[in-house]
């Protein structure tokens, strides 16, 4: 991170440093593999409010951009983080000359934020916004993305030397300020290992210029970016493979470990064991025993998701396949568990068993209104994003589908209560802990959600992917998990910090 926030700085000296220069980038360097075929939706005028591109400082009204429509209203779009150094204001002589892009930051009479850049980012289906996913224009290349299961923290910096970086707020809306301007800037969106480069036609200088909308999406395949590797265990209680393909996934990202999709599905208990006929020719699932059975098979994977199969069926799960899976944990893997797949914390090696107080109970009742926990930083952002999106009515409150009841408490010093209920009955119905457990917070990478809600509503279990995924539309706690989902992907920091972009 230190590195990254340096780079910035100097970004900044440079570009007070020629204030009165011509810009010296060569756009013809910007690196990105997508292209807008609609330059002038890049600019708002603050005047006619047209979506040309005019160049004009005044900003009193500008286009906010809204899910699927544009308005006009007072109040742009802000993101919650930049990372532009507003204290580097040096106009020493000394200062070093600037490099490529840098040297495009127009200083607008003495402003150079007045270049701004503003849009939404959306998951790949295209209308979900989402929060705390990282926006930024690189100053170089970028590097390749690791496969395979890696230590993802929040301190190791953003790939390509970022000019200027921000995150997206609860409404999925992020601002950039001090954008370099011309032609071809390049543009990253990503969170995590989704990474998608885009090239923007023109950036006008000195004005608040929009991102086109249908580039501001996470990739919905290998075509358009970069998509972690996931393996998904099917389970007989919760169709959650039918979840990817909502949040926009293409099929041909669903294939067997040897082909090159990026999700890998599994056979679990009683859940789907094939795929349709009409893709990868109805091959069948590997047994989820062969994945649990090695940590090498794991570390093929950024992230490894299981659907309640019904029951917590431990005769499967030996001692070894637990270790495996606090083995792949501790080394940077991100784990999603669905209701009785909590044996693998429960009845896991120690410390896992110390992460929360488990219970087998009755279930709640049918629908039960839960509570989110809003007492520290993304704990109140989901609240928020939830009324966003239209999953919650009341702030700070969600109501749950089949809530069940395996969780009394969590050890707070080791897990993070999310989502809970404190009638009729006091339950966890969400929580995380960071791995390896018990590790000192700049040490663990690994991370772990635990759900006692069956996620994926109206979709049929047992039948042939995707046969089974009958619905369209995200049901209050689909949309939950799919906010804990790129929560899940994202590089981690301790809960009770801010994020920043990394």
């Amino acid at each position: 991170m230190a590195h990254r926030a340096e780079r910035i700085a100097f970004a900044c000296l440079a570009s007070t440093f020629v204030a009165d220069l011509a810009a010296c980038g060569d756009p013809s360097q910007a690196t990105g593999t997508e292209t807008s075929t609609s330059p002038t939706t890049l600019t708002t005028d603050p005047i006619t409010a047209t979506g040309t591109s005019t160049g004009t400082t005044d900003a009193e009204t500008t286009e906010e951009p809204t899910a699927g429509t544009t308005t006009t209203t007072t109040n742009p779009p802000t993101s919650t983080t930049t990372t532009t150094d507003p204290t580097a204001t040096d106009t020493s002589t000394t200062s070093p000359p600037c490099v490529g892009l840098e040297c495009q930051i127009d200083q607008c009479n003495g402003n150079p934020d007045m270049t701004t850049l503003s849009g939404i980012v959306y998951a790949p289906e295209g209308t979900l916004p989402l929060y705390n996913i990282t926006v930024y224009v690189p100053g170089g290349p970028l590097e390749p993305v690791v496969e395979g299961v890696t230590c993802d923290t929040c301190g190791d910096g953003l790939p390509g030397d970022p000019i200027v970086a921000a995150l997206t707020d609860t409404k999925g809306e992020f601002k950039l300020t001090g954008v370099p301007s011309g032609q071809n800037i390049p543009l990253v969106v990503s969170v995590g290992k989704w990474r998608r480069e885009i090239v923007l036609p023109e950036i006008v200088p000195c004005a608040d210029n929009l991102a086109p909308y249908d580039l501001t999406r996470l990739p919905k395949n290998q075509s358009e970016g970069h998509i972690p590797k996931i393996a998904l265990v099917t389970g007989g209680a919760d169709p959650l493979e039918c979840l990817l393909r909502k949040i926009g996934l293409e099929d041909s990202e669903f294939t067997p470990e040897a082909g090159d999709g990026r999700v890998n599905l599994y056979e679990g208990n009683g859940g789907a064991d094939q795929y349709d006929d009409s893709l990868n020719g109805g091959a069948d699932f590997t047994g989820a025993g062969t994945l649990w059975g090695s940590l090498d098979n794991y570390k093929k994977y950024d992230m490894v998701l299981m659907a309640c199969e019904g029951g917590q069926n431990g005769g499967s799960k030996s001692a070894a396949m637990r270790q495996n899976l606090v083995d792949y944990a501790g080394l940077g893997g991100r784990i999603f568990l669905s209701h009785w797949h909590n044996i693998w914390i429960e009845g896991g090696p120690d410390p896992w068993p110390s992460t929360a107080d488990f219970v087998s109970e009755p279930d709640l009742p049918n629908p039960v209104t839960a509570k989110i926990d809003t007492t520290f930083p993304k704990g109140q952002a989901l609240a928020d994003w939830m009324i966003n999106v239209g999953g919650s009515m009341v702030p700070g409150e969600m109501q749950i589908k089949e809530a069940q009841y395996t969780v009394d408490s969590v050890n707070e010093m080791t897990s993070t209560r999310w989502v809970y209920t404190d009638s009729p009955e006091d339950t966890v119905q969400y929580f995380t802990f960071n791995a390896p457990v018990g590790a000192p917070a700049e040490q663990q990478c690994g991370r772990v959600v635990d759900s006692d809600i069956h996620v994926s509503s109206g979709d049929s279990i047992g039948e042939p992917f995707p046969t089974g995924c009958e619905t369209a539309d995200l049901s209050p706690q689909e949309k939950a998990l799919v906010f804990m989902f790129f929560e899940l992907s994202a590089c981690l920091i301790p809960d009770d910090e801010d994020p920043i972009p990394g």
